[in-house]
């Protein structure tokens, strides 16, 4: 089994990676077998869309704060941990969103795309589900949509609800709601086709990001999950990421 191994701008990052490739030849992503990442979450997050388009395997090391989506570290029997690993295959949300100033912008999510206030001005949207109007006017600091294994996150944050990786829903979580003041959000099932719109955009500005990609002054945000992409993260199998999700509610 080749592996590429990958490490953050982290010192302990970069000190961890050159343990592990002083057990292993050092081979280039393109010609691995499996990527294995050394650093947090943010770090893994960047990893699988710059290789998304590889379609293989990723198992991540922890040494970030947060790991949500990582192994612990350790330099020995990676060859062995990596086979005994069990995969969660996760399909990310696929962005469309179209600025003020005309622009089309596409972009994945493997944890959520969220739209955000850009100023002190509370944001006024308009909610789509699959062409039906269901909120014609939400005032809030902004609106997430997330998948299972992005529930844990910016959506727990937010008191969203946390999804059962199995499960084929995603989760829409309100910011800071205003109005309707009593609306918590919803549980989407995952074929849903979701659409937002800016209201008075010039006096309320909206940015919207997937994952750590942002646009800026957007008008109409288009979302719906890409089950043509699909990325396989591996895990050990007394910490797999079923088991985790399933733990997170169960945290005081």
């Amino acid at each position: 089994m080749r592996f590429a191994i990958i490490a953050s701008e982290a010192p302990a990052a970069r000190e961890a990676a050159e343990q592990l490739n002083a057990h292993c030849d050092r081979i280039a992503p393109e010609e691995a077998d499996v990527i294995v990442a050394l650093g947090g979450d943010g770090f893994m997050l960047r990893t699988l869309h710059r290789y998304l388009g590889l379609e293989i395997p990723f198992y991540g090391l922890k040494m970030g704060r947060v790991g949500f989506l990582m192994n612990q570290f350790s330099e020995n029997d990676l060859a062995s941990r990596v086979e005994r690993a069990h995969p969660a295959v996760l399909h990310p949300l696929e962005m469309r969103a179209t600025t003020a100033a005309g622009e089309e912008v596409t972009e994945l999510a493997f944890n959520e795309v969220s739209l955000l206030r850009q100023s002190n001005q509370a944001a006024h949207l308009r909610v789509m589900l699959n062409g039906n109007e269901k909120l014609d006017e939400l005032v809030c600091d902004g609106l997430l949509i997330c998948t299972p294994a992005g529930s844990t996150a910016y959506n727990l944050s937010a008191h969203g609800p946390i999804l059962p990786l199995d499960a084929n829903v995603l989760g829409m979580t309100p910011i800071s709601p205003f109005r309707p003041r009593r609306w918590r959000g919803a549980i989407l099932p995952h074929t849903t086709r979701v659409g937002l719109r800016t209201l008075d955009p010039d006096k309320r500005p909206v940015s919207a990001t997937a994952d750590y990609h942002e646009v800026r002054d957007v008008l109409n945000v288009e979302i719906r999950q890409a089950p043509q992409h699909a990325v396989r993260l591996l895990f050990d199998p007394e910490h797999n990421l079923e088991e985790r999700i399933l733990d997170e509610q169960f945290l005081l």
